[in-house]
């Protein structure tokens, strides 16, 4: 992944949260050589995951005029989220990553028509259960809600305009904390989130397309957390 391929803003907020984990992870070292921490997690505790994910639209569609099903490619991106234990088996977590997607109509009546690229933003917050928190695996279930943002579309050529309505979504989870130190785990995480979307299009001679679209993207990630 390059950083340069990002909008500005993204690559903004990727390095301002690179350097807030830089700064945490300081922070909690100073408090570790101040006061012992117990083993596993604890409420109170605050984890910092950065992850590697793919996502991965499952998607169906009703498209209007050309018939066909709504395409939207899978993306690769990294991920940062934040946890808070409010008890040892109960916390929140929120997750803020963007990804980039080429999208297009399959199988109309006209045969396959690209719309362009877009970038969605899908901030999701869940409540998670951790069912063995003092354990070294330590695993977790969860269910939230997702707001996703769709931005910088970048429309096909003999297309006006494309347009993406926000949206929100319910968001399953599922995923396992493996402790490696006392403060560094590895983390593997699958989320299920349920998204629909209307997408309009605008054809250059004035013609109207709109498809009612389920998303519905599996989010798959693997990385690494810390424990403050």
């Amino acid at each position: 992944m390059v950083l340069s391929n990002f909008p500005p803003a993204a690559r903004l907020a990727a390095l301002a949260g690179a350097a807030l984990l830089a700064l945490g992870m300081a922070a909690g070292d100073a408090a570790a050589q101040a006061e012992p921490q117990s083993a596993g997690k604890s409420a109170g505790d605050i984890m910092v995951r950065g992850r590697v994910i793919g996502l991965l639209p499952d998607e169906s569609s009703s498209v209007t005029v050309i018939g066909g099903d709504v395409d939207a490619s899978n993306a690769w991106t990294g991920e940062l989220d934040f946890s808070y234990f409010f008890t040892d088996h109960i916390a929140a977590e929120l997750i803020a990553a963007t990804t980039k997607h080429n999208m297009s109509v399959k199988n109309g009546t006209g045969g396959d028509t690209g719309l362009g690229n877009v970038w969605l933003l899908p901030p999701t917050l869940t409540l998670q259960y951790h069912f063995l928190p003092k354990s070294d695996f330590s695993p977790y279930l969860g269910a939230g809600v997702t707001y996703a943002v769709f931005y910088n579309e970048d429309v096909a050529a003999g297309l006006r305009k494309v347009d993406y309505d926000n949206a929100w979504g319910v968001a399953f989870q599922a995923g396992f904390d493996y402790r490696l130190t006392d403060r560094w785990y590895f983390n593997a995480d699958v989320k299920k989130i349920l998204l629909n979307t209307d997408v309009t299009v605008t054809t250059s001679n004035g013609t109207v397309i709109r498809a009612d679209t389920d998303l519905d993207p599996w989010v798959v990630g693997v990385g690494l957390g810390y424990k403050f």
